[in-house]
């Protein structure tokens, strides 16, 4: 699937929630299903810089198909990073790099995320996109 078509199932997701409490349990589900990071993956390096939470994020390019791997020790970060894992995941590190992500918005997320956490979503998403830039190379 395309990321506009995963990002449209996300949509319709969130358009079945009437409140923000419920959108809420959907992320926290999100990070709940996904799946564990290595222990040994869990450094400094693969920190994500300008998170509150800590938020551990890998890539690896497989035949110009970018793989991430995601952790948070942040129950609703957790979800966050599961969310943007779910949409580039598979992806070419081209269609990562040309996105602009209008479904966060579409959702709702950014308005509805404290200040820091909307700080670190942005930062999560520039990683994937500097991994992305990195392999399209």
């Amino acid at each position: 699937m395309s990321i506009q078509e995963v990002s449209g199932e996300l949509i319709e997701d969130f358009e079945l929630f009437e409140d923000w409490a419920d959108k809420y349990e959907y992320i926290i589900s999100l990070g709940k299903d996904l799946q564990s990071m290595n222990a040994s993956d869990k450094t400094d390096e693969n920190i994500v810089k300008g998170c509150q939470s800590q938020v551990w994020l890998t890539a690896r390019n497989e035949d110009g198909i970018v793989f991430f791997d995601a952790d948070s020790d942040a129950i609703i970060t957790k979800g966050i990073i599961a969310l943007l894992v779910k949409v580039f995941n598979g992806q070419s590190a081209k269609d990562i790099l040309n996105n602009d992500l209008t479904f966060i918005d579409q959702i709702g997320l950014k308005e509805h995320l404290s200040p820091n956490r909307s700080n670190g979503l942005v930062a999560m998403v520039q990683k994937m996109k500097i991994y992305a830039l990195a392999f399209s190379k």
